[in-house]
């Protein structure tokens, strides 16, 4: 096991990205410093590390920066391979989970930022597009679930539960700020199930920040989205 002062996340604490990789650390039992980042006034080390994208997360592992979540949850499983694994070592299971998990970042965030930072029929548009999404999703994990209820504890969460979680974990705060359903148990019941079944984890509970403070961070992006089409 590396020392704790060998791996360092420098993150943000409302970051999906960032979550995502704080989860992956927490359920293979890996200590870390994590390092909270203004993305406002981003530290010279986040520069240093990723000046392509300049952005969280970071992860520092003996001095060596790995950026871009994935690459770094991908990186994660390789070094450390104690369980759980978040891969299936099964070639072919394994790119099934990456193609979902393609789904998750390129598609499923990218609505779910169009529905908060967006009104009117803008909002309408992105609001039916990330439905039809969870149905295909819907459809998909099937496959994964076969028994129809997902079950899952801190010994066995893979990456697709960990984006899953990063995701719609919050739901509760886009809920309360957007006025809408936004996992249906009605229009969704697998992915309901399988967001009630990650939550409950210990793990989970104990990265989740309170209810109120994620609220207040989704009005804040949509407020500022909103007046920035504005001006």
């Amino acid at each position: 096991m590396e020392e704790e002062n060998q791996i360092k996340l420098h993150g943000m604490w409302g970051s999906t990205f960032t979550k995502r990789v704080e989860l992956a650390l927490k359920i293979k039992g890996i200590p870390y410093e994590y390092i909270e980042e203004d993305l406002s006034n981003k530290s010279q080390l986040v520069l240093k590390y990723n000046p392509v994208h300049k952005k969280v997360p970071v992860l520092v592992h003996n001095g060596k920066p790995i950026i871009e979540s994935l690459i770094i949850l991908e990186y994660i499983d390789e070094t450390w391979k104690n369980a759980p694994r978040l891969l299936p070592d099964d070639p072919y299971e394994r790119a099934k989970v990456r193609f979902w998990a393609s789904f998750f970042h390129q598609q499923l965030f990218e609505d779910m930022g169009r529905v908060i930072t967006s009104d009117g029929e803008a909002q309408e548009k992105a609001t039916k597009d990330l439905f039809e999404k969870l149905t295909v999703l819907e459809e998909g994990m099937k496959d994964f679930f076969p028994g129809g209820t997902p079950s899952i504890n801190g010994e066995n969460m893979g990456l697709l539960d960990i984006l899953m979680c990063a995701l719609f974990g919050p739901y509760k705060a886009h809920e309360e700020v957007l006025g809408m359903k936004m996992i249906d148990p009605e229009r969704n019941p697998l992915l309901f199930s399988w967001v009630m079944a990650i939550t409950e984890i210990p793990v989970v509970q104990e990265s989740t920040p309170p209810h109120e403070k994620l609220v207040g961070l989704v009005q804040f992006i949509r407020q500022h989205a909103l007046q920035s089409c504005v001006a």
